[in-house]
Formats: structure tokens, C-alpha cells, sequence
């Protein structure tokens, strides 16, 4: 390294780091998509009920829940890289026992053992960006979870239908669905692969009474000046070697700290982005989109949430995480109301009421998509981030499988005008909960963010 090198630090560093560690949402949105291509051909194998189905899809939120707890505090224990490789190891294993699963009840054991690894992955990709990279870029890199876990789903729509489309409905019961889930070790092994040289997060080796190798970390990441102080603030949050402990989350500031993240973490699924993304077709048919909607709907949802996030990354360290998911809470809620209302009064607006859903989808990315993974990754103190993140993400999961499970009841219940009325509450609920309680991270470290809760 240069001393030009040491003095400014190395922006190329810090941007592979952080798009390794990014990878992670890769394999969330690969996965989270995967078992769509596979799931019809997997039933006619095996002879099983509508029930089995969702036990078969839903199975891997259930691993990615158990994933989520765990990786707090064996992250605080054995470091947040050995876990990232870990997680990527789980998929690899998952995806090859259920490419040769002999039965249902295998399958549904794989995706546990892939769901262990997604919810860990989840959780600390996020946190190992926060904890690598500078004040000013930490907005923009930690949206590029998001970012991965869009392409993730983008690519994957795209896999399956190549395999699937034209085969013989014969080969795709034998075979195709197994070539499916087999392919999900491809992103899993290139996760593992850019894994290898990123260095352990500096805030852990701190904690651990290992300042001299964050220093050197630090040094490339910040140059040596800024590399000094960061240590010494760091160090001024962590008691070297005091061992971490439950009783930490006692404090009323990690407290405070933990219930933003939490509510948060709901906020962004009860405003109903999963329930669009699993039943895309439904919503669209319902909006009174016609044809062939298959391919339409992948390529404006991946448009749109790409385009999305692409906004977010240039934006949220101008204009600061509070205003862009104040904002984008806002124009979520118009245009959920707007869909909302078209079918309540049967308006029959066609096209422009999926504009309106494909709207939302934007600016879902623009905003509470990665702007709440970025706040996640930097509300908490350095002693509890792995554990409290753990706990906010578990929340996040469970909301999404709830709203998930009761969404076909409300749509029966209330149709469509009235499910997305009520989605559109939720947006302008997470409006005024931003407004009243989530306090601004722009342009602040680490270390500073923690005088926030006092």
C-alpha cells in the first residue's frame, strides 16, 4: 500500500467488501423465489394435498426464523465472516439433499437446513456492511443488499422459466424440478468464493481485544489518521474482553434502540411488499391486467424494484434515511389507496391501476426496501449489533409469514379494494412512526449513533 493509499484509504476496498458481503442478498432473493419454478412439478411427483404444498414452500421461513435467532450471538461469538461462510455452506448442503430427495419429507428438511443459512445470511450481511464501511457510503453500500436480493429474484424467474418452459411435462416431474433446486448452489458457491478474502469486521476484532489487526483493516478501509480515531472511539464503546451478556439489553438506550428496529422491521412487511411479490399474478388479474401475465409481471417487478433501489443508493447519504422513508411511506400510501379504491368502486381503470401498483413497487425500493436493512445495521451499539439485529430481523420474518398467511382471508374477506386499504394504513402508519420516532444516521458513525438514545 502507498502512502497516498494509507493517508486516504482505499475506496476500491471498501466497495469489493461490501458487494461481498452483499452476496447475501442474492441467495435471500434467489431462494425466496426458487421453489415457485419447482413446486407444481414436486406435488406430481410426490401425490401430495394443497396443505403439503405450503408446508413445502413456507418450510424455509421457518429455517430462516431458527437462522435469524442463532446468528446473533455465534456472530458475537465466532465473528460475522465465519458465520457469512457458514450460512453459504448451509445452502450449498440444502440445495444438493433436496436435488436428490427421495421424498417430500427430505425436501422439506433440506429447505430447513437452506432456511438456517438465508435467515443467518439475512442478518449479517447487513451488519458486516455497517461495521466496514465509512460514515459517508454506509447508506449507499448497505442498499446494496437490497439491490442483490432484486437481482436474486430477477435471475431466478428467469432460470426457471429456461428450464422449464417447452420441457416435457414428463422430464419436469423426474427431473426438471430437481435441476431447479440443485441450481440454487450456483449463487450459493460464488457467495462462499467472494467471501474468501474479505477481512473480519473491525468492531468485532475490537470486542475481541484484537485492535491491532482492526487497525490494519481500518487503515485500508479509512487511511491511518481516521483509522486511529476510529479505533479509539471504538474501543471507548466496547470494554475490551467483557463478556457479552443478556443483562446488556437492560440499558435503556440498547432498549429504545431495539424497539425502533423492531417496529421497523415489521412496518416494512405490513405495508404489504411480500404479499405483491407472492401473489404478483393474483394482484394483477385483480387490477384487471389481461394475458399472458407471466413474463410481464417478472419484468416490471424487476424493473421497477431494481430502478428503485438504484434511486436509494444515490440518494439516501444526501437526503438522510428519515426523509426517504418519510417520503416514499407517503407515495406508497397514495398508491395503494389509489389501487384500493379502483377496485373497492370498480372503477375499472385496467392498465393504470397496475401503473399504480408498479408505482409502489418503486418506491418501495426507493425507500423502506433498504433504507430500514440500512437503519438496522447502524441503530445499535457495537456490543449488542449482532443479537439485537437477530431479534429486530426474527420479527421482521415472523410479520412476514403472518401477512403472507392471513392475506388470502382478508382478500376473501374484504376484496381487493379492501386489502389494499388496509396496506395503505400501514403505509401511513410507517409514515408517522418515521416522523415521531426514527431518529436521523446520515453522516454519523457508529459510535456516534449511540449518543442518539441517551
Amino acid at each position: 500500500m502507498t502512502k497516498v493509499e494509507r493517508e486516504k484509504g482505499s475506496i476500491g476496498f471498501i466497495i469489493f467488501i461490501s458487494i461481498a458481503a452483499a452476496f447475501g442478498g442474492l441467495l435471500y432473493g434467489y431462494d425466496s423465489a426458487l421453489i415457485s419454478g419447482a413446486i407444481d412439478s414436486i406435488q406430481a411427483k410426490f401425490q401430495f394435498g394443497s396443505a403439503m404444498v405450503g408446508f413445502v414452500v413456507s418450510s424455509i421461513l421457518i429455517g430462516g426464523a431458527i437462522g435469524v435467532l442463532i446468528s446473533g450471538s455465534f456472530s458475537d461469538w465466532i465473528g460475522r465472516k465465519k458465520i457469512l461462510q457458514i450460512s453459504a455452506l448451509l445452502f450449498i448442503v440444502a440445495s444438493g439433499i433436496q436435488a436428490i430427495s427421495p421424498n417430500v419429507t427430505i425436501i422439506i428438511l433440506a429447505r430447513l437446513i437452506g432456511g438456517l443459512g438465508i435467515g443467518m445470511s439475512s442478518v449479517l450481511s447487513v451488519a458486516y456492511i455497517s461495521e466496514v464501511a465509512p460514515a459517508h457510503m454506509r447508506g449507499r453500500l448497505g442498499s446494496a443488499y437490497q439491490f442483490a436480493c432484486g437481482i436474486g429474484i430477477i435471475t431466478v424467474f428467469f432460470v426457471n422459466a429456461g428450464i422449464m418452459n417447452g420441457a416435457d411435462p414428463a422430464w419436469k416431474i423426474a427431473t426438471g424440478w430437481r435441476v431447479i433446486v440443485g441450481l440454487g448452489a450456483v449463487p450459493a458457491l460464488l457467495y462462499l468464493l467472494v467471501l474468501l478474502p474479505i477481512p473480519e469486521s473491525p468492531r468485532w476484532l475490537i470486542g475481541k481485544g484484537r485492535s491491532k489487526e482492526a487497525k490494519a483493516i481500518l487503515e485500508k478501509i479509512n487511511g491511518t489518521v481516521e483509522a486511529n480515531k476510529e479505533v479509539i472511539n471504538i474501543e471507548n464503546s466496547i470494554k475490551v474482553n467483557e463478556k457479552n451478556s443478556w443483562a446488556d439489553f437492560k440499558s435503556p438506550k440498547i432498549m429504545k434502540a431495539l424497539k425502533v428496529g423492531i417496529i421497523l422491521a415489521v412496518l416494512q412487511q405490513l405495508v404489504g411488499i411480500n404479499v405483491i411479490i407472492y401473489y404478483a399474478p393474483q394482484v394483477f388479474k385483480a387490477a384487471g391486467a389481461k394475458g399472458d401475465l407471466g413474463t410481464v409481471t417478472i419484468s416490471l417487478i424487476g424493473i421497477s424494484g431494481t430502478l428503485g433501489v438504484i434511486c436509494s443508493m444515490w440518494l439516501i447519504d444526501k437526503l438522510g434515511r428519515k426523509k426517504l422513508l418519510m417520503g416514499g411511506s407517503l407515495g406508497m400510501a397514495c398508491m395503494q389507496l389509489l389501487v384500493g379504491a379502483s377496485l373497492y368502486f370498480n372503477l375499472n381503470l385496467g392498465i393504470l391501476t397496475s401503473g399504480f401498483i408498479i408505482a409502489y413497487l418503486f418506491l418501495f425500493n426507493v425507500s423502506m426496501g433498504p433504507v430500514v436493512w440500512v437503519i438496522l445495521g447502524e441503530i445499535f451499539p457495537n456490543k449488542v449489533r449482532g443479537r439485537a439485529m437477530a431479534i429486530a430481523t426474527f420479527c421482521m420474518w415472523v410479520a412476514n409469514w403472518l401477512i403472507s398467511q392471513l392475506f388470502p382471508m382478508i382478500l376473501a374477506r374484504f376484496g381487493g379494494g379492501g386489502a389494499f386499504g388496509v396496506f395503505g394504513i400501514m403505509c401511513i402508519v410507517s409514515f408517522f412512526y418515521a416522523w415521531l420516532e426514527v431518529p436521523e444516521t446520515k453522516d454519523k458513525t457508529l459510535e456516534e449513533m449511540e449518543g442518539i438514545w441517551m
